[in-house]
């Protein structure tokens, strides 16, 4: 893959470089995340957009962020390095049935033509395991087990849900599978607190840094708890539309801001390759008043 390019760079980075030189030309920089706040990991946040900000057709068979990226190599390369410095990858149990069956969340599986690079990364600079621990959020419980992510012995995978959840998952045999842990929490409001997502996370599994990749709803949820700390962010060069008839969700899907609540970012970097663009924010935590 032909490197990004940065075009801009705002993040203090320390003296000493993190990733190692192979991955560093490829990114065309290098990567640091700052300390979590001390009660939760920090939460880094990946999804690809159109230009109109369409995040999935939703489509069967489309409704992945390939269709949206159009593979871009770009795109796939930054989420493998993502997944590469991380904890654990999270997603919602939607997100999991929209995406091939053979999914795995972990850095080769979108862009094996750096697994050599991702491995030395994990093993020798970041001293982590070979793979991040696949985090599945279902409030039901009723997922597809026959999914590689389920039964895959390398790959670590943690369901979260609810106690009804943990029934259904009991009944249809998840507590026999190998690699496959679940943990419940009662649900608020209908749905499982992030901030208690996030406690069990870092207090039974160690977590000190979480990549969400989705989908909109649990994003959502998430972004309203204030607890996603960064946001990268491939921005891909269609337009998808809208009809009234259709559900094409944006990046954020089931919790709406005012003016003077909606959260603001500080955009970090910009990086391009072809006509793609990988855009970074940090969220800083404040609300701008529109008086």
């Amino acid at each position: 893959m032909e490197p990004v390019r940065t075009v801009v760079e705002r993040d203090l980075q320390p003296a000493e470089p993190l990733l190692p030189s192979a991955l560093r030309e490829l990114y065309d920089g290098d990567l640091h995340f700052p300390t979590g706040p001390g009660q939760r990991p920090y939460v880094i946040a990946n999804f690809v957009s159109t230009l109109d900000g369409v995040i999935t057709y939703r489509i069967e068979g489309h409704s992945g962020g390939s269709t949206i990226s159009g593979s871009d190599p770009g795109d796939r390369f930054i989420m493998g390095l993502l997944r590469a410095a991380v904890d654990a990858v999270m997603v919602g149990s939607r997100t999991v049935h929209e995406v091939s069956p053979k999914h795995l969340w972990i850095p080769s599986f979108v862009y094996p033509e750096a697994k050599a690079f991702y491995a030395d990364f994990r093993l020798n600079v970041l001293d982590k395991p070979p793979n991040p621990l696949a985090v599945i959020v279902s409030g039901s419980g009723k997922l597809d087990l026959q999914r590689a992510v389920f039964r895959t012995p390398e790959v670590p995978a943690l369901i979260i849900t609810t106690p009804a959840g943990g029934e259904e998952l009991a009944k249809a045999g998840a507590t026999q599978l190998a690699s496959v842990e679940i943990r419940t929490i009662d649900a608020t409001g209908g749905s499982i607190d992030p901030l208690a997502i996030l406690k069990l996370l870092q207090s039974q599994f160690g977590i000190r840094i979480l990549l969400h990749e989705g989908g909109p709803t649990l994003f959502g949820q998430f972004v309203a708890a204030e607890a996603v700390d960064e946001l990268f962010m491939t921005l891909s060069p269609q337009i998808a539309g809208r009809k009234t008839s259709t559900m094409r969700p944006g990046l954020v899907e089931g919790v709406g801001f005012l003016p003077h609540t909606a959260p603001w970012l500080r955009l970090l970097s910009i990086k391009e390759r072809s006509e793609h663009l990988y855009l970074r924010y940090r969220n800083t935590g404040e609300h701008r008043s529109m008086d």
